[in-house]
């Protein structure tokens, strides 16, 4: 992996609102829809879904698609994550 790419994949983890996604995805195990993740975490729902592509690239997260409606699930290793965000955060405080 070239070191560009690689600081782009370490500093998505250390942005506020990915991390957010990640925690609020992992609090309930059902997938969820983008427009309330997006209000979860306060942002707006276009930054949700560019938040949500990048994270789905790195294979955090999938997308299921319900009818029209997209549902998003954290993968096993966007789990793993989700569980070493939070405790940096209890760390940290």
């Amino acid at each position: 992996m070239n070191p560009g790419k690689m600081k782009d994949n370490f500093n998505i983890f250390f942005r506020r609102k990915p991390a957010l996604m990640l925690v609020a995805l992992k609090k309930i195990s059902r997938a969820r829809y983008g427009s309330i993740l997006a209000k979860e975490v306060d942002c707006t729902y276009s930054h949700a879904v560019k938040i949500l592509q990048t994270l789905e690239k790195l294979g955090l997260v999938v997308f299921e698609k319900q009818g029209r409606i997209k549902l998003i699930k954290l993968t096993k290793k966007g789990q793993e994550v989700a569980d070493r965000i939070e405790e940096i955060r209890r760390i940290v405080g």
